[in-house]
């Protein structure tokens, strides 16, 4: 038993470090049998006395310390050196760096700013660089323009992609920033800074020849005070939302205007909600309705389905008979307050009726995509509820004015809107500049500001249109319709009752509703309602049958 045990079994313990302590002791005893045996090895085969073999030991030991020190003092510098030329090393890297790996850029050729910017907004890598030659920066005027080719590798896209955050590095919003893109190469990319906020000063109104020169239907100026706008609206129609007081109804009317201008000829179907909004058109339209009542909106879907089924069946016909597809007078049915009409009482009956309205709405919508019938419809409340979601989704172009949150936004402009290329918020929108608006088209945003035509440059245009309308009508064959034409002309009036008309005609059925269908029959249009509730036909629906060819 050892002695450790001995002291437990007696109560005693030792400390952990007694053990620790009798090692050394041993080891130090150790050590000095055998460094005495060494000196005295040495004194034996020197044979020099005790001192003087002690002395000659410890020098030699001193040197071989010092030696030892000397070679590991040149190690550690050696070691030293080596780290610090890395960092020199990647710091003279970084001022080359590949656009592609292969290719080094000297630092002078870099553009420091550019670069910088794009790389902390993650438009390009920390590794690549935009060249300096390949940059050219212009003053214009309303801020900065900077054309720029992106690094091998990456395209105007990545910078689409991050112009919020491009915006951020530049200190400005997401609306001070236009990109456009080149048709030369991916890689380029002009990307415009604003000095101010948009529409900061007012643009002067385009001249007609600038309307009839844009490529498309212009809709308003974009930023930089050029005309912007839809490449067409054929097989298109369009969605305006906006809160009140934000220049819908100003907007729409520079819309139609620049329709007349660009489209020349085509048929006028005009829902006014506001009574007025669109009155300066009404002399000119196919069918002009200043209302709010659904059941007119819905009389007006209800024609032009009709037209449309019957435009549908002459297309099948064509085909059939392996024929060029026919040539459709075009034609815009546009509302304004639309989501009037699909509001509904509360009640079980008022419900069907919406549900019936938003099927036949959705359906036109739908069809215009072949029959050459476009549909815009403007709201002030672009609620959740406000237009039914299945005839929202039918409409291709979007825009939207100003709202007061995301969720609004998404309404007008589509439930995916924010996660497009390059969206922008209407939300941030200044409310005290009327007439701005995001438009959404063919996948790309474009932040602009309606058209506000003086009153004499929009008659001047309407004026044109009735004259070539009449003397359409004066150029088309005799047929019942141009007789009704030439009878109310000469009798001066706009509008005239069925059975006066039909007694005119020499239909004599004592029964008004049979004289009706006779008369409907021979003009071949349907008959609409007076503000007195006095069915009848008038003079502008009679003159764009003259001249429409479905």
């Amino acid at each position: 038993m050892t002695k450790r045990k001995h002291n437990r079994r007696h109560g005693r313990y030792d400390s952990p470090g007694s053990d620790d302590l009798y090692g050394q002791a041993a080891g130090a005893i150790g050590g000095l049998a055998i460094s005495f045996g060494a000196l005295a090895a040495i004194k034996d085969k020197l044979g020099l006395s005790w001192p003087v073999t002690v002395l000659v030991t410890a020098g030699g030991l001193v040197g071989l310390g010092y030696l030892a020190w000397r070679i590991r003092t040149t190690v550690r510098r050696l070691w030293a050196h080596e780290d610090r030329t890395a960092p020199a090393a990647a710091a003279a890297a970084s001022a080359t760096v590949a656009v592609p790996a292969e290719i080094a850029v000297p630092a002078e050729q870099v553009h420091p700013q550019l670069t910088s910017k794009l790389v902390t907004a993650g438009a390009i890598g920390r590794d690549q660089v935009i060249r300096a030659d390949e940059v050219t920066i212009e003053q214009v005027k309303t801020g900065t323009v900077y054309d720029f080719l992106m690094p091998p590798g990456r395209t105007y896209g990545d910078v689409e992609r991050r112009l919020s955050q491009v915006a951020g590095v530049f200190g400005v919003t997401r609306l001070h920033l236009t990109l456009d893109r080149s048709r030369d190469s991916e890689r380029r990319a002009r990307l415009l800074v604003l000095d101010q906020e948009p529409f900061t000063h007012p643009f002067p109104t385009p001249t007609r020849s600038e309307i009839e020169a844009f490529h498309g239907v212009a809709v308003g100026h974009d930023v930089t005070g050029q005309l912007a706008g839809v490449p067409t609206f054929e097989k298109a129609s369009l969605l305006v939302g906006g809160m009140t007081q934000m220049g819908k109804t100003t907007l729409i009317n520079g819309i139609i205007t620049c329709l007349l201008i660009a489209y020349g000829e085509f048929d006028l179907y005009l829902l006014d909600g506001k009574f007025c909004g669109l009155t300066r058109f009404s002399k000119i339209a196919t069918r002009y309705e200043a209302s709010d009542q659904p059941v007119v909106f819905e009389s007006i879907v209800d024609e032009l389905n009709g037209r449309s089924d019957g435009r549908y069946a002459k297309m099948q016909e064509a085909i059939q008979n392996r024929q060029p597809a026919p040539k459709f007078r075009p034609v815009f049915f546009i509302v304004d307050e639309a989501a009037d009409f699909f509001a509904n009482d509360g009640t079980n009956e008022g419900k069907e009726d919406t549900r019936r309205i938003a099927e036949k709405t959705r359906s036109l919508v739908a069809k215009c995509l072949e029959s050459g019938i476009s549909t815009i419809l403007l709201t002030q409340r672009p609620a959740q509820n406000a237009i039914p979601v299945m005839v929202r989704d039918q409409f291709l172009y979007r825009m939207c004015m100003y709202v007061a949150s995301e969720g609004t936004a998404k309404v007008a402009l589509g439930d995916t809107y924010f996660e497009t290329v390059a969206p922008i918020n209407p939300a941030l929108l200044n409310p005290d500049t009327k007439g701005q608006g995001v438009l959404f088209a063919n996948g790309r945003s474009t932040l602009l500001r309606g058209f506000d035509f003086q009153d004499a440059f929009v008659w001047d245009v309407v004026d044109e249109v009735e004259s070539r309308q009449q003397k359409a009508v004066e150029a088309a064959p005799d047929s019942p319709v141009k007789q009704a034409i030439d009878l109310m002309r000469g009798n001066g009036v706009d509008f005239m009752p069925t059975p006066e008309l039909a007694l005119a005609f020499g239909i004599t059925e004592s029964d008004p509703a049979e004289a009706g269908k006779k008369l409907n029959k021979l003009l071949g249009i349907p008959s609409s309602r007076a503000a007195k509730g006095v069915r009848g036909y008038r003079l502008a629906d009679l003159t764009a049958a003259a001249m429409s060819d479905s």
